[in-house]
């Protein structure tokens, strides 16, 4: 079999969501190719539609059911045990791609020996085949033989796992599979599934609608969403030393980490969590300064991270009730004009 994609499904039966990602994966332009659909033990009647495009094309599409809620990473994982493809693909069950999508990336690999092709996407929040706001996701200058230079920028500026494609032997031939239980799964599995490939190629052109509403992951802050986070971070870093690449990637992987982990659990953070308790914040940067000691002289992170936010995090590691009580006064005024602004617009 050519193609084997695999949909992680939970409680996406309403607003014609799950229908509309789904449609657009029967009607692929590829040939040979099947649809393994994972229903992660919805409550509502997400494992009821499967079944449905299940009976309507039974040649292409197999509705399967979880009986314990895993997560997508769980999901992901029944998906990869059941695959046959000779090339992998996934897709988050309220997206959508155009009817090419595979053939166009398939073909581009086939035709140049790539192991590994992704594209462009879309952002997008209606149901529509309109051109959002297009969103590159590699660069022109990570594609062809994969050499140390390209592998460390793919490291730094990967993109999205759901806007590519792989070999099988990429992602099924080994033992490492998702994490069970946490969101942010991509991020902990990423790296080493782009350092086994050998030859990427990129088609810079939008082929993938990602759809933002309230409930994606991207919107969706808790304190669990920053423990997954982090934990993702942490398996990060297990997968580099298990695979023995953490030393000769070390300053691309601190910065990764330092983002991923640290910055961007720490922002979002103190943006939605209610109330903010100064024991999460105090542990997270102490953990992060374990990890990285001296994460701060990353030539990366002083390249890439913002000034306001390397003095915001300065100052948390140097006192963090100090952090709390600064950052609160600082959105509090900034929300406040934003406010007044507001209505004299009025």
């Amino acid at each position: 079999m050519k193609l084997s994609i695999i949909v992680p499904v939970y409680n996406m039966a309403a607003d014609g969501k799950l229908e509309y990602c789904l449609n657009s994966l029967v009607r692929q332009t590829i040939a040979d190719y099947e649809i393994l659909a994972v229903d992660d033990c919805s409550t509502d009647d997400s494992y009821q539609i499967l079944l449905s495009y299940q009976e309507k094309y039974p040649d292409r599409f197999r509705a399967v059911h979880s009986d314990v809620n895993q997560k997508q990473g769980g999901a992901k994982n029944i998906g990869m045990g059941l695959a046959k493809g000779e090339w992998i693909g996934f897709i988050d069950s309220d997206d959508w791609v155009t009817e090419d999508f595979y053939e166009r990336l398939i073909g581009r690999g086939e035709e140049t020996g790539a192991d590994m092709v992704g594209c462009d996407y879309h952002m997008t929040s209606e149901h529509s085949m309109a051109i959002g706001r297009v969103v590159h996701n590699n660069k022109p200058e990570q594609t062809g033989i994969l050499d140390e230079k390209k592998y460390r920028s793919l490291i730094l500026d990967g993109g999205s796992l759901v806007v590519k494609v792989y070999r099988r032997e990429i992602v099924i031939d080994h033992p490492g599979r998702f994490p069970v239980g946490i969101f942010y799964e991509d991020n902990a599995l990423a790296n080493s599934w782009m350092l086994r490939a050998r030859h990427f190629e990129y088609i810079e052109e939008p082929l993938y609608y990602y759809y933002q509403h309230h409930d994606s992951t991207v919107h969706t802050i808790s304190v669990k969403r920053c423990e997954d986070r982090m934990e993702a971070g942490r398996i990060m870093l297990q997968e580099a030393r298990q695979y023995g690449y953490l030393d000769k990637y070390r300053a691309e992987l601190e910065f990764s980490f330092t983002t991923l982990f640290y910055v961007n659990t720490l922002f979002t953070y103190m943006q939605g969590v209610r109330p903010v308790k100064s024991s999460f914040v105090k542990k997270l940067g102490r953990e992060m300064v374990e990890t990285f000691p001296e994460f701060w002289e990353n030539a990366y992170y002083k390249e890439r991270v913002g000034a306001e936010e390397q003095k915001l995090i300065k100052m948390q590691l140097s006192s963090t009730v100090r952090f709390i009580c600064y950052y609160k006064l600082l959105w509090g005024y900034r929300n406040l004009r934003k406010a007044i602004k507001g209505r004299i617009r009025e």
